[in-house]
């Protein structure tokens, strides 16, 4: 074991205040602070060295498709990243260095952020999935000293000039192989301590650019390894658990779910890879592993209520959706087949879990829960800028006042960016949500995303959780339409369940099913069978069909023109739609 710290002592003392309240979360709420670190803090080393070295628990379980695994325990992780680290060190890595990690769920990504971290050099997580546009722009923006990717993605930097140490895992020409890695001999008791500070740079996370090009969020040695404390307490993953968590490496709740939180727990992390989604095979790893807490998006989570969920949860104990809000119906099927309360939360790439339905929290289907302990969550006016007092709407903001740990420094490289997201003593999430009576906080959308229709705010959100209702539906993103009457109108861009055509009696079924469900200003005026423009983190771009129904309203203005409607239809199609009265 590696010596105990006062830093260890004090991370583990709030790590502790959390798990021991984790049956009574309003006290939680109330009693938690963030822990002092003191001024030399380095999460590999102070805390994951100081439970793991020499523990024969199973720390990491990589599943494949085709049934088979790799199972590492905490004492090997923390020895073969010893091994990254100082391998990275010989080939000139150093503290402060930034190095692109572009790997897969495999277990040298693990192995890599560790080690990474054990030198004090910067952590730059990126997706596969990028090509050598995106890499460009990282490199120069990230400023980029090292890359480490596995020999099939190495092709992808021929194009991508710059100076940097090129690592591959497997053979590359002209790229270092870090499985010599393994090979080599690191000291028994551990590294030594890299002098980190908590406020150096640990993180640096681009964006999935949702709306315009990616922001370059920085983070540091304590705002993810201390802030996601609040993330472990929304999970509710405890010691001895074993967390499955659907996100791919390279953005943000990869690092929340399956790094950071599950060993805050000292929890056995497990991924599960797969080439094609398969819901059976997904039940069929969870029960077989006996996985006790999973974590998924509100897209998986439909796809799972779809399947036959008759087998039970097996050891599931906690159930959670996050990336994008859940819907009322997702959660009541899931309580319905499964006797588990599906529990949702609200966060961000530049902040840990800031809101959320914790363990014994009673759930309002729809709202996201209440600001999670130690984080000062308010909302704020958008049109007055006044801090929101009890029942009320206005943007999610966290007070600065408060100094949050758990908030990035800010955008690097952006100080437009930076003073329009930290003005007037707030970080603005952009996000709008409404507050009941009893504290609950509902997510009502962008600040861009909510429109005006007849003078009626909408919110697409709202709108998009009674669509999926629908059988028919499998996603769906509403927009304004311009329209000459009412400026705007609610149009829903519809991706179909499989089984369902597009067809004129789909649609009918569908915007009937939505005016019965909604109320008079709400209605979805417009649909149209589409497939949804998404960021390669698989975010829904609602910007690119805002742009798209502009578009359209232009061309039909032309003269000589009739508009492009492809396959939209609207309520005025269908004569039998309208009530007597109805507009």
């Amino acid at each position: 074991m590696v010596p105990v710290t006062t830093a260890t002592t004090a991370y583990r003392t709030a790590r502790d205040q959390l798990l021991d309240l984790a049956g009574d979360p309003e006290r939680a709420r109330a009693e938690f602070t963030y822990p002092d670190v003191g001024p030399v803090w380095n999460w590999a080393v102070d805390w994951f060295d100081a439970f793991a070295r020499g523990n024969d628990r199973p720390g990491l379980i990589v599943v494949e498709e085709d049934g088979s695994d790799e199972t590492l325990t905490f004492g090997q992780i923390a020895t073969r990243s010893d091994q990254v680290a100082t391998f990275l060190a010989q080939q000139g890595v150093t503290r402060g260095d930034s190095v692109i990690v572009m790997l897969d769920n495999q277990v040298e990504l693990w192995d890599t952020m560790l080690g990474i971290m054990k030198i004090g050099a910067v952590i730059m997580p990126t997706t596969t999935a990028v090509g050598p546009a995106d890499l460009r722009d990282r490199i120069e923006r990230g400023d980029a000293r090292a890359v480490v990717a596995n020999a099939a993605d190495t092709g992808k930097f021929e194009e991508v000039p710059g100076d940097y140490l090129q690592v591959s895992v497997g053979e590359a020409s002209g790229w270092t192989d870090l499985r010599t890695a393994y090979a080599l001999s690191v000291p028994e008791q551990g590294l030594e301590h890299p002098g980190t500070a908590p406020g150096d740079r640990l993180l640096l996370y681009f964006t999935s650019g949702t709306t315009n090009r990616p922001k370059l969020v920085e983070h540091t040695q304590a705002s993810y390894p201390v802030g996601h404390l609040s993330t472990m307490a929304w999970l509710g993953v405890r010691p001895g658990d074993v967390h499955l968590n659907i996100s791919s490496p390279g953005w943000a709740k990869h690092a929340w779910s399956c790094f950071f939180a599950p060993w805050i727990a000292e929890a056995t992390i497990m991924v599960y890879n797969y080439a094609r989604f398969d819901a059976a095979a997904l039940l069929k790893v969870l029960r077989a592993y006996r996985v006790t807490s999973f974590c998924a998006p509100p897209t998986v989570w439909r796809m799972l209520i779809n399947a036959d969920l008759s087998g039970g949860p097996g050891a599931l104990r906690e159930v959670i959706g996050a990336g994008e809000p859940l819907n009322p119906e997702v959660i009541a099927q899931v309580q319905r087949q499964w006797g588990r309360t599906l529990r949702d939360g609200y966060g961000q790439t530049e902040t840990t879990a800031q809101i959320g339905n914790m363990p014994g929290d009673p759930v309002k289907p729809g709202s996201m829960g209440k600001p999670l302990p130690g984080m000062p969550c308010v909302l704020v006016d958008v049109e007055t800028g006044q801090v929101v007092q009890g029942a009320g709407e206005g943007e999610l903001c966290l007070d600065l006042s408060a100094a949050p740990v758990a908030l990035m420094t800010g955008y690097q490289g952006d100080q437009a960016r930076n003073a329009e997201a930290m003005a007037d003593g707030f970080y603005h999430t952009g996000d709008v949500a409404a507050r009941d009576e009893k504290g609950m906080i509902t997510y009502v959308g962008r600040t861009d995303d909510v429109f005006k229709a007849s003078d009626y705010k909408i919110s697409p959100f709202e709108l998009e959780s009674v669509l999926i209702e629908h059988p028919a539906v499998a996603e769906a993103a509403v927009v304004p339409a311009p329209d000459e009457v009412r400026l705007a109108v609610p149009k829903a861009y519809i991706a179909l369940a499989p089984g369902h055509e597009p067809t004129r009696e789909t649609a009918f079924a569908i915007l009937k099913h939505a005016r019965e469900q909604l109320a008079p200003w709400q209605r979805v005026r417009r649909i149209e069978f589409y497939e949804l423009p998404k960021t390669i983190s698989g975010k829904i771009r609602r910007v690119e069909l805002r742009s798209r129904e502009q578009e359209l309203a232009d061309e039909a203005a032309m003269p000589g023109t009739t508009g492009i409607i492809g396959q939209e239809y609207r309520d005025t199609d269908f004569p039998e739609l309208r009530q007597p009265g109805g507009a």
